[in-house]
């Protein structure tokens, strides 16, 4: 699969300088951690979840995580379970008609409750166990969690090939008194499964649960002061430059909103600069299905160091994506810090000659530049995420796509 394959050929060659290159589950580690994008995520209990993976129903989707947790009932375990059975080995027996191939699906995780349930589930899914990329672990503890990573590497010893995606959501990580102590020991277990570690996610809305908070569609999670604290502390002990690991942004849960309190949060002149009184009217649309509020956060995330974004509608793939797509003058500026790593200087002016390219401190920053160019590719100079929010979405037949 590859980001932005939902693109026509001409756009697609007007708008990128680099292309998105394909990737697979079986591509390296390194690649699919940063590869996710906007992993969507939805219930076990929803129908039809392999006919609209067959069709391609949901245009650009590369990442998905089939909820059996909070998005599940406590009376419907059983029932996601065996629906979820039902899924997968439709999908299974899809592939072996010849009716699509693993190419044809995105990455696929599952998100368990417990290790109680994985134990169940990999007998009861046997059949299409080898569909998935990984296992998304919430409520992560260094007890449960030992175990749950025990028996994901208990499965690959067997022949699978699947990823751990812990969730930090819990009381002993948003607490202050405890959060360090908390992190320092979910670092220490992650690091002896690192392997196989895609990605830490960070469960915002679970930590907001715990204060009673809930943020409305005007404001980030970076407004509220104690997920924002709890957040710095997370990247300052997983995004450490001698030892990181990839750290995905927080579920956005707003895809629609009749009220707002505050001003529309994306500024009139790009779209108007660009493309004149349509861009006007593009952004309205935008801002009318609180669009503005999902751009901003993302925004925030890629400054705190962040990549990739759970979300909770189709309509956000496309957004997220697209902020996450390196620009011209970044690629630039990246490349040149990594050519020049040789020791011979130490500073040089940017290409664009408007800023100081420092080779020692920023050269972490400009690797992580360089993989993301490959996945989310590069803009051609002159064009931004705005160019790919605005071009119309084609799938493999010219048919304009409407999600």
């Amino acid at each position: 699969m590859r980001l932005f394959a939902d693109l026509h050929d001409v756009d697609c060659d007007e708008i990128f300088y680099k292309k998105p290159t394909e990737f697979s589950k079986n591509s390296s580690k390194e690649m699919l951690s940063y590869a996710l994008g906007a992993t969507l995520y939805m219930p076990a209990t929803r129908p039809n979840i392999h006919q609209d993976l067959l069709s391609k129903k949901h245009s650009g989707l590369t990442s998905m995580v089939i909820c059996l947790e909070d998005a599940i009932g406590d009376e419907e375990v059983e029932r996601a379970e065996a629906l979820l059975a039902a899924e997968l080995y439709n999908l299974k027996e899809d592939m072996e008609k010849g009716l699509l191939n693993e190419n044809d699906l995105p990455l696929i995780f599952i998100r368990i409750r417990d290790y109680d349930q994985l134990v169940r589930l990999k007998k009861r899914i046997d059949k299409g166990l080898e569909l998935l990329t990984g296992i998304v672990i919430p409520k992560f503890c260094p007890e449960k969690g030992r175990l749950v990573l025990q028996e994901i590497q208990a499965l690959n010893h067997k022949g699978y090939k699947l990823y751990a995606l812990p969730i930090l959501e819990t009381k002993k990580v948003i607490e202050k008194e405890t959060r360090l102590n908390e992190l320092v020991a979910i670092k220490k277990l992650v690091d002896q499964f690192e392997d196989f570690i895609l990605n830490i996610r960070i469960g915002a809305t679970d930590f907001c649960g715990l204060y009673g908070i809930r943020r409305n569609s005007d404001t980030t999670v970076y407004d509220i002061a104690v997920i924002r604290d709890c957040i710095s502390d997370i990247v300052n002990i997983f995004l450490r430059s001698d030892h990181p690991y990839v750290i995905s942004g927080p579920v956005w849960e707003y895809f629609f909103s009749k009220e707002r309190m505050l001003k529309p949060q994306l500024r009139q002149t790009p779209f108007r600069e660009r493309y004149g009184q349509d861009g006007i009217q593009y952004r309205s649309k935008l801002i009318d299905k609180h669009m503005d509020g999902l751009i901003r956060e993302i925004v925030m995330d890629k400054t705190n160091g962040l990549t990739g974004k759970t979300i909770i509608h189709p309509t956000h793939i496309r957004p997220v994506q697209a902020l996450y797509t390196v620009t011209f003058e970044e690629y630039l500026d990246a490349k040149s810090i990594v050519d020049q790593a040789n020791g011979t200087i130490g500073v040089m002016k940017s290409s664009f000659s408007n800023k100081m390219n420092e080779i020692k401190p920023h050269y972490y920053w400009a690797q992580k530049i360089l993989l993301k160019s490959e996945i989310y590719g590069v803009l051609n100079e002159d064009y931004t995420y705005i160019d790919l929010l605005t071009n119309e979405v084609y799938a493999s037949s010219p048919q304009p796509v409407k999600s």
